[in-house]
């Protein structure tokens, strides 16, 4: 499988306000990354207030996918038409995740 940028989904809001990288329930990181374990699909390019992070202008995408469980992974891309993240269990959740 060959994908491009235009290929991945975006990531169409996130409500973690305590991320350097929101701005306005926006991602401003050039892609994320979903990891976490069985159960909980956390975003693991989350990081806490303090730092500012991302680019001014972006339209995020999912760059990589760890749950290898969830039915829009597809060799640990993800397939989904976009994503959303949200609070989760610990900080940020992929709010589109749905194990198998």
């Amino acid at each position: 499988m060959s994908m491009t940028l235009d290929d991945m989904p975006a990531v169409s809001e996130c409500s973690v306000s305590g991320c350097s990288y929101n701005d306005h329930s926006h991602c401003h990181a050039a892609a994320v990354t979903i990891g976490g374990s069985i159960g909980d699909a956390e975003c693991a390019t989350f990081i806490p207030l303090g730092t500012k992070g991302g680019l001014d202008k972006v339209l995020t995408h999912v760059g990589a996918c760890q749950r290898a469980e969830c039915v829009h992974n597809s060799s640990l891309e993800c397939t989904a038409p976009s994503v959303r993240v949200g609070p989760g269990a610990v900080e940020a959740d992929c709010l589109t995740y749905d194990p198998r």
